[in-house]
């Protein structure tokens, strides 16, 4: 700062005016007053220096320390396609679904106890009496999980639908139903989901929720090993939930292989049959093989052959076993169905379903006489159907399918169904 000679002089007069004790005062009083302004002034510079100064960079371990801890309170993508990350966390979550909506016109007899196709029961004889009916029961929700550990990913999924089975003829099925509910890890599977005897890669397309019969379905609660290495076919082994009060679990092993054309894969089961504390083991064997004609062509077949089952989950259409005297006797079944998938570019794709189940046994023989006339020898059942896409996410079904029930005794039960559907999928 310029000095102010006005002021200066002002104060050289001003202590030139002042005796000479007062001047020695105000002297050392000034010597003390600049020696404290020198000081406060040092200090100063020495702060605009220590500001001007670059701070000092965080070492790179605190740098991954700060960025780790940020990326624990962030919310992420997960290991799954479509899942989050779940903050503070290393699991992967995916939240999944869909609203479906179905209406049905049924142009002869409608089957007692489902909604859907059921052609092990359709009403014999003739009739034009079907009812029209719309349900949402089937729209579904879920949710799977992935989390990495030193022998691999920990996977988990819990899915449900609203289609639960009431035991009754004629009910409301608007009840909350379990699907899927298990944990992998390592190649274990513990838990409630598809069998391992199903081969669900060569079961065709159908807006009918049942499905055409012939081919195995049930979800049942299980152990299974899975052994699968690349190039080699993978070979699965499993103790499945038993049939009907049976006290032995079911025994299931698979071995299935994907190749560039298509898939192959083969399936035993055996398991025990239980009626009045008296029980039997059955066979069972699955053949399943898919062919890719073009990328936008698929062919599909399922052969299934099966001794006897107490739920028809295992063969959708075979006769239960019965108990003739001491002796038990299980139905002998054969299923086939056959698929063919067409996609016509990403909004149009359009399938044909044939499902048949044919039992081994005949009026007259033992088993038809202990179970009665009214088994089902032989039925069939075809779909033709296509889903159309308007938007992403939504998609439009539209199904023709009909079928015959034929029973030992030579009884014909016919099915004819228009089948709509309105769907939306989230993620």
């Amino acid at each position: 700062m310029k000095p102010n000679h006005a002021l200066l002089a002002l104060l050289a007069a001003g202590l030139y005016s002042l005796p000479p004790a007062a001047l020695a005062q105000s002297a050392k009083d000034f010597e003390t007053l600049r020696d404290e302004l020198r000081a406060l002034r040092d200090e100063l510079n020495q702060l605009k220096a220590r500001q001007a100064q670059p701070s000092a960079a965080p070492a790179p371990n605190e740098r991954m320390d700060a960025l780790e801890l940020k990326q624990k309170d962030a919310v992420v993508l997960g290991d799954i396609p479509g899942s989050l990350r779940l903050p503070g966390s290393e699991t992967s979550i995916r939240l999944y679904g869909q609203i479906e909506a179905n209406l049905f016109k049924d142009f002869k007899t409608t089957a007692p106890g489902e909604l859907f196709s059921n052609i092990m029961e359709q009403p014999l004889g003739g009739g034009s009496t079907g009812k029209t009916a719309y349900t949402a029961q089937t729209s579904r929700f879920g949710f799977e999980t992935s989390t990495p550990t030193s022998a691999g990913s920990f996977n988990t999924k819990l899915e449900a639908d609203f289609y639960a089975s009431c035991g009754g003829t004629e009910c409301n099925r608007n009840r909350l139903r379990l699907r899927h509910a298990y944990g992998e890890y390592a190649g274990w599977t513990i838990g409630q989901t598809w069998s391992t005897f199903i081969d669900l890669d060569t079961l065709p397309e159908t807006v009918d929720f049942s499905g055409p019969p012939g081919a195995p379905g049930p979800r049942v609660g299980q152990l299974r090993y899975t052994y699968s290495r690349p190039g080699l076919p993978k070979f699965q082994f499993a103790l499945e939930d038993p049939t009907n009060g049976a006290k032995l679990p079911n025994l299931v092993a698979r071995v299935s292989k994907v190749f560039d054309w298509g898939s192959l894969s083969t399936s035993l089961l055996s398991h025990e049959q239980r009626v009045d504390g008296v029980s039997k083991r059955g066979l069972g064997l699955n053949l399943g093989a898919g062919f890719k004609v073009s990328p936008s062509t698929t062919l599909t077949a399922q052969y299934t052959r099966l001794d006897g089952d107490g739920d028809a989950a295992f063969l959708t259409g075979v006769n239960t076993p019965v108990l003739d005297g001491n002796r038990l006797r299980l139905d002998r079944a054969q299923g086939l169905v056959l698929g063919l998938g067409q996609s016509f570019g990403e909004k149009l794709r359009a399938h044909l379903a044939l499902g048949m189940m044919r039992s081994s046994h005949k009026l007259g023989d033992a088993y038809v006489n202990a179970f009665g006339g009214k088994g089902n020898r032989q039925l069939y059942q075809w779909h033709a159907g296509m889903y159309y896409l308007p938007i992403k996410n939504v998609e439009l079904g539209t199904e023709l399918l009909g079928g015959r029930r034929r029973t030992f005794d030579g009884s014909k039960g016919d099915l004819l169904r228009l089948n709509l559907q309105a769907r939306y999928m989230f993620n």
